[in-house]
């Protein structure tokens, strides 16, 4: 009953003729995608068919989120795909608050893996200067406050990242409440 074709999903944003378009309506649906999930999530009828609707909405969405935040990092290891990003300050803005709210569900429902693709995310963004101004001022303060600690001392290669993430943005004052990478 899943719809979602995530090898389709990949071929199209990762094919020249329809990347940049398809980065384009990405946004897009993702706010489609929040609206339709805050229908049936906060419902306040608890009958049976209610629950499967809230339960069936969270698999999608989750799914999805999985999806985008794959899709976005193969955008942006492209070189054409980074350029496009961070040719505009507002398409790093948006990039950049779409990875914060998968931060957030990640608070919630904490994913190593996923975590790992966002963290490669502003990896990538540090190969073009342009984006440098949006990292230091905007980054996600849950990077560094200590959220994702437990999901980096389970994972070698995340923590490796998240330190290099944090070494090459010069000029950020990064403080760390009650925890160390």
């Amino acid at each position: 009953m899943n719809d979602c074709n995530p090898p389709l999903l990949k071929c199209v944003a990762s094919h020249p003729d329809t990347k940049i378009l398809f980065a384009q309506g990405t946004f897009i649906a993702s706010g489609l995608i929040a609206a339709a999930g805050e229908l049936s999530l906060f419902t306040s009828y608890s009958i049976r068919p209610f629950e499967y609707l809230r339960l069936a909405t969270l698999g999608v969405m989750g799914a999805l989120v999985k999806v985008a935040t794959f899709i976005v990092q193969k955008l942006l290891m492209d070189d054409v795909g980074l350029q496009y990003i961070c040719y505009l300050p507002e398409r790093v803005f948006a990039v950049n608050h779409a990875l914060e709210n998968v931060l957030a569900s990640l608070a919630e429902q904490p994913s190593t893996r996923l975590l790992k693709h966002v963290i490669r995310c502003y990896l990538r963004f540090l190969d073009d200067g342009r984006s440098l101004w949006v990292l230091r001022n905007f980054l996600p303060k849950r990077l560094t406050d200590g959220t994702f600690d437990h999901c980096l001392r389970e994972d070698q290669t995340a923590r490796m990242w998240m330190q290099q993430l944090l070494d090459n943005l010069p000029g950020r004052p990064v403080t760390k409440e009650g925890g160390g990478i």
